[in-house]
This record gives structure tokens, sequence and C-alpha cells, in this order.
């Protein structure tokens, strides 16, 4: 067993049942051009924490442990996309219309794509999802249960919305989650620090969180 320092205490597990989970690090969230830009936020934000998922990436690499990486995406004919998603909000650019990096969150496009310094490795997984959270109409609890996984390690965008729902969804179904505090980025600074209080919040009620440094050091040691 390891042990990470992290609130709201320590965070015990075993690396052969644990499995990091990297949320929609995608062009289209990140970069000028896509959907979140589209939608008035500053994207530098997100982008800024792309060189800690990289360490976090590299601590699960150099552990041989398994990596899941998600993209929040639709098919091309938006079948799989409630219009209800597609017409809320005022973005200048909506889901399915065309853009700089091709339509907006369409699968194969390449603002879909997850970015180039964190793409994935062979054998890793990437994970379409038609939702927020990474379990809704995905295959993500039959790969998990097929590997024997009951701990996992979370990092991406955005905190408060696919992050964290993908963490309540994980709790729910048994999973000891931890989210890497620096891992993890908001388009609004206040909803990421509310988010973490409330994932750690009353004995860690959704799971718990901790640095990349104290991650690395468990997995280190």
């Amino acid at each position: 067993m390891k042990i990470i320092a992290a609130q709201p205490f320590d965070f015990t597990f075993e690396p052969a049942h644990t499995a990091l989970i990297v949320i929609d690090m995608q062009r289209d969230f990140i970069e000028p051009g896509g959907f979140g830009a589209t939608l008035g936020n500053d994207v530098g934000l997100l982008k800024k924490i792309v060189p800690t998922v990289a360490r976090l990436l590299a601590a699960f690499r150099a552990a041989g442990l398994p990596i899941i990486h998600t993209r929040e995406c639709h098919r091309s004919d938006l079948s799989d996309c409630p219009p209800a998603k597609r017409g809320r909000g005022t973005p200048s650019l909506r889901i399915g219309d065309p853009g700089p990096m091709g339509r907006i969150l369409i699968a194969g496009e390449p603002g879909a794509d997850i970015v180039p310094e964190l793409a994935a490795k062979p054998g890793e997984i990437v994970l379409d999802k038609p939702g927020k959270g990474a379990f809704y109409a995905t295959p993500l609890s039959a790969i998990l249960a097929e590997r024997g996984i009951t701990h996992l390690v979370f990092a991406g965008v955005t905190t408060e919305v696919c992050v964290q729902t993908t963490m309540r969804e994980a709790n729910d179904r048994g999973f000891e989650c931890l989210l890497a505090e620096d891992a993890t980025e908001s388009y609004f600074p206040e909803f990421k620090k509310a988010a973490l209080d409330m994932i750690r919040a009353q004995g860690a009620i959704v799971g718990w969180t901790a640095t990349v440094d104290q991650v690395e050091r468990a997995l280190r040691s």
C-alpha cells in the first residue's frame, strides 16, 4: 500500500488497483478559437496547467499504471447531442459549427483532440464521451472492472463541470477518488476553489485532493 499526504486526510491506495483519468484536455477547451473561447472564456487559465498534467502523466507512466484520457465530443450528425445542450448559452459558435479547428466538439475534428503536449501514448485508453460525466454512455465502468481498478486519480478540465461530475459518478460506483489540485483548472478560479471544497468536505464526501508533488512522492516511495 502507498499513502498520499492528501486533504482532508491521507489517501491510501494499492498501485496495482489504481488508474489515472485525465479529463478533456482538448484543443477546443484550451486553445484560442475553440469552444471555450467562443463562450468568452480566458483559455489561458486552462493552458497553464498543461505542464503540471504532463508531470502527472509522466509519474503514472514511470510507475506503469493505467491511464485513461477522455474527450467530450459528439457524432458528426449530432445524434448524441441533445438540442438543449447545443442551444444553451450564447457562444459565438455552437457545437457542430465550423470553426478554426474544424467543427466544434465533433469526434475526429482537430479541435476535439487532446493538446499535443498531453497526447496519449500507445496502450493508453482514449475515451470519447457525449456528456459531462465520463461514465455516461461510455464503456468506462467495464474498462475499470476488467482491470480491477478500485482507486482513481483525476486531472483535467474543468474542475467544477466534467471533472467533478465524473468524480461524483465514480464515488456513487464505489471508487475511492483523488483529484490533483494543480492539474485541474476552471475558467472561473472561484468555481475551482468551491469545487475542491465540496469534493473534500465532510470527511472526503466525494474524494480527496492533493498536489502533483504529493502524488509523485507517493508513487516513487
